[in-house]
């Protein structure tokens, strides 16, 4: 597979999957403008956690790059349209914007930002999946695959295109605000539903790990601390979670990942890569409790363990709404079956 890497310096390789655009929010969720189309510079350097200066500085380098992508500079009378069908309030005399595309040139361009890099692994990885995975000719496999795009195409617009919209008209209406609200909700947990039925169509169709829970532990045995927590980020995806964001490392305020379910509820998980013959202690949880429940107020805690959790500490979980998911758990997951507490 083409290392993540190879993307910064192959234009050729980046305009071959500048269409995948919806690996943006596989990733970690973008905010996009009342239009749902575009985004502002300031608004391209918070989704990539770095400062204005690293994405001004990236424009200035490869302009004409992002130009093709879709970036533009609004002025004059082009600009007051904008700001008018949009809603924006601003004084400024011109406007950078960045459609998807640019965002996700940006991500194939920008060197230090672990979410640009997150982007690029991700990327890569969907490509290399469509390239080499088998076709099925049957026609039954056909209906649902296109039953499938279908369905996301749907969701991607709702989420990107009428939400907004009705965020916009929210925002701007008061004698009608009460039932655009209503309406709102309605268009959301209609996209969830969606979101949940195109996971299960992708859980059902695609593979089936033969390995056994002994061959499949043994696997992630075999991980640094830093991959399993890539590698749990991967199982809260495949689950339906968006926003997801490994945070492993210092200052990571004691939660490794962070992400919301299909439904919206926030997530906050621990990951531990122990040997089998370790436990997880009362303590171990107490610490994770603060952090998810307080400090990140999660209304999903999970503790992933390669290594049992001791009774006192299964208490301690229990007690402070922590799910806690020890080895078997995690063979079973890693086989296909779905966590729970995440529908």
């Amino acid at each position: 597979m083409i290392n993540e890497s190879a993307l910064l310096e192959s234009k050729s390789l980046r305009d071959s999957v500048l269409e995948r655009t919806d690996v943006l929010d596989r990733v970690k969720a973008l905010s996009l403008l009342p239009d749902g189309m575009h985004v502002t510079t300031a608004m391209v350097a918070a989704y990539f956690e770095v400062g204005l200066t690293a994405i001004t500085s990236l424009i200035h380098d490869h302009r004409e790059e992002l130009k093709a992508s879709g970036y533009r500079v609004l002025t004059g009378s082009e600009l007051t349209s904008f700001k008018e069908l949009s809603g924006i309030q601003s004084r400024t005399r011109s406007l950078a914007l960045f459609s998807r595309r640019a965002v996700l040139n940006v991500a194939m361009l920008l060197r230090d930002s672990e979410v640009a890099r997150q982007v690029r692994v991700y990327l890569l990885d969907m490509e290399y999946l469509a390239r080499t995975q088998p076709v099925d000719n049957s026609v039954h496999s056909d209906a649902v695959s296109l039953d499938d795009r279908i369905d996301q195409r749907i969701t991607l617009i709702l989420g990107k295109t009428v939400v907004p919209m009705f965020n916009a008209l929210i925002e701007t209406s008061g004698e009608h605000r009460r039932e655009l609200i209503a309406l709102r909700t309605g268009v959301q947990r209609i996209e969830r539903s969606l979101r949940r039925h195109s996971i299960r169509l992708q859980r059902l169709e695609g593979p089936r790990c033969d390995w056994s829970n002994t061959e499949v532990m043994a696997s992630v045995d075999a991980m640094s601390g830093r991959e399993f927590e890539q590698y749990v980020a991967e199982l809260l995806r495949l689950d339906g979670c968006t926003d997801v964001v490994v945070r492993g490392g210092c200052g990571d305020r004691g939660v490794d990942i962070i992400g919301r379910t299909a439904d919206g509820r926030r997530v906050a998980v621990q990951c531990k890569r122990f040997a089998p013959g370790l436990s997880i202690t009362s303590s171990d949880v107490q610490k994770f409790v603060g952090a998810a429940k307080v400090l990140h107020v999660s209304e999903v805690a999970l503790f992933v363990a390669t290594c049992p959790f001791t009774r006192e500490a299964l208490k301690v979980a229990t007690a402070g709404g922590v799910t806690a998911v020890h080895r078997r758990m995690v063979a079973e997951w890693s086989a296909g079956e779905p966590l729970k507490v995440l529908e």
